[in-house]
């Protein structure tokens, strides 16, 4: 039965080409999807040439996105759902008709569409960046169907937001030089100084990263935070915009509706990297949607860390002892003086997911908390970190078999022998204390130049296997085990 009393928040979002509902579950600082469902409608089909949404011109376009709205608004009212958000952007805003389809919208289902300016769009996409980077700083180009924004961060705050006709759907069938013209218009977005970073956001920036990823067989099949260097970029975009959407779907599982649309994105990006000469590109799972989540978070919502957020979530999910990971991660502490805040950072969220897979089977718990790790829903953490964390918890059950997970290749060895010792760490930890912080509380541990020490207030809690740990991580650390009793 549904709480009458949920804070869940439901946003559908009427695009160019994609129809989209989002239930995020609150209005938390680490998104949590409760319900997520896209139609590709193709509503902006057309268009450039007739201005137009009604039929003849678009029949199949406006039906469709119809249904979806009429299945969406039906499973908003099943979920008890009230807090309800209807966006409608480029197509529905450029069309002349488009007000006549938001009253048809609205006497149909009830649902009051507000239609985005492009400046509006542009800065509901880079919010939503802000939400995976909170101090995040270069471009955030969006691209949808029927038009592409760009907007400025700039010490994690939004500034000048442009947008361009330059969306696949409204470049298709173009007459004249298309290359002139989407230099044209790039140049005209005014946004010519070099971004450190820019943030890709949207369907087709997302198809094109999954097909550089096949290119270059990469380990991590993530696509939040999958990191491109310019001329990676230029590389797979000059192949994407010579190939058919059918050579395409040979590299990827994307759907044919969206990779008939990549090579005219591929051909829009190839200007933009020329122009804008970012360091490095980004890409975001996180745009306009997100973005009107995080108009309704309070300040103080907005300050936490996400990662440490998705972490914390995870556990009150699925740990055994909720609460736990912080306790853990202060007692650890004093075998990291000194550490980076970075890896300090990373330590905690590792101590928060340390006991999340624990309902798995024991012959595979490693191995499933690796796969759910590096798989799961957390913002503010790029691939590497993310690599970090599942390698932590992984050594936690296990350390030995990390043949079998090709992604490891993405850490340098330093990295991954300080995630395997922090492993070895956590499952003292939890080993000791059988994953109480009330037991914890009852232990010590402590580090000098050459030896780990575990202090425990009652002789009860000593045993052979917590000596066996013990010297196990002191080997780690390269250094000698001592076990004491308090008086």
């Amino acid at each position: 039965m549904i709480d009458p009393h949920s804070n869940r928040m439901a946003v559908i979002d009427v695009g160019s080409n994609s129809v989209r509902l989002v239930v995020f579950d609150g209005a938390s600082r680490s998104p949590a999807y409760f319900y997520n469902e896209k139609v590709l409608c193709g509503l902006g089909a057309g268009m450039a040439n007739t201005g137009l949404l009604t039929p003849p011109l678009n029949p199949e376009g406006k039906r469709r996105a119809m249904l979806a709205l009429g299945r969406f608004m039906a499973l908003i009212k099943n979920m008890g759902l009230k807090s309800i958000a209807g966006v409608a952007t480029a197509a529905v805003r450029e069309a002349s008709d488009g007000a006549e389809f938001c009253q048809d919208v609205l006497r149909e289902f009830g649902l009051d569409l507000h239609v985005a300016t492009g400046a509006e769009e542009a800065r509901l996409s880079a919010q939503g960046v802000l939400l995976g980077w909170p101090d995040a700083e270069g471009l955030v180009c969006d691209i949808g169907g029927a038009s592409m924004e760009l907007a400025e961060l700039k010490n994690g705050k939004v500034g000048q937001c442009v947008t361009s006709a330059l969306g696949p759907l409204k470049l298709q069938g173009f007459a004249g030089d298309i290359d002139r013209h989407i230099s044209s218009q790039i140049a005209a977005m005014q946004m010519s100084a070099q971004a450190a970073r820019l943030f890709l956001v949207g369907g087709s920036w997302r198809a094109l990263a999954r097909l550089d990823m096949t290119r270059n067989a990469y380990p991590l099949k993530v696509l939040h935070e999958y990191t491109l260097r310019p001329e990676q970029m230029l590389e797979t975009a000059i192949w994407a915009e010579s190939r058919t959407a059918e050579e395409l779907a040979e590299y990827t599982d994307t759907s044919m509706a969206r990779l008939k649309l990549v090579p005219l994105a591929a051909k829009v990006m190839v200007h933009l990297v020329n122009r804008l000469n970012p360091k490095t590109l980004a890409i975001s799972s996180y745009g306009i949607r997100e973005g009107m989540l995080f108009e309704k978070m309070p300040q103080k919502t907005r300050n936490l860390d996400p990662l440490l957020e998705a972490c914390r979530f995870m556990e009150q999910s699925n740990a055994r002892f909720p609460g736990f990971g912080d306790a853990l991660y202060h007692w650890l502490l004093p075998l990291y003086a000194g550490q980076t805040p970075g890896f300090l950072r990373l330590m905690h969220a590792a101590c928060l997911l340390h006991d999340v897979t624990w309902r798995s089977h024991p012959d595979y718990r490693a191995d499933m908390s690796f796969e759910a790790v590096t798989r799961a829903n957390m913002g503010g953490v790029n691939h590497q970190g993310r690599l970090f964390l599942a390698l932590a918890i992984r050594s936690r059950y296990k350390s030995s078999g990390f043949d079998n997970q090709p992604a490891l290749l993405l850490l340098d060895d330093e990295t991954a022998t300080q995630a395997q010792k922090l492993g070895k760490a956590m499952r003292l930890g939890a080993m000791v204390s059988a994953a109480l912080a009330k037991t914890l509380a009852q232990t010590e541990i402590s580090r000098s130049d050459n030896t780990i020490t575990l202090c425990l207030s009652q002789t009860g809690l000593a045993g052979e296997v917590v000596e066996k740990r013990l010297n196990s991580l002191a080997a780690a650390f390269d250094c000698d085990a001592k076990l004491t009793y308090k008086n």
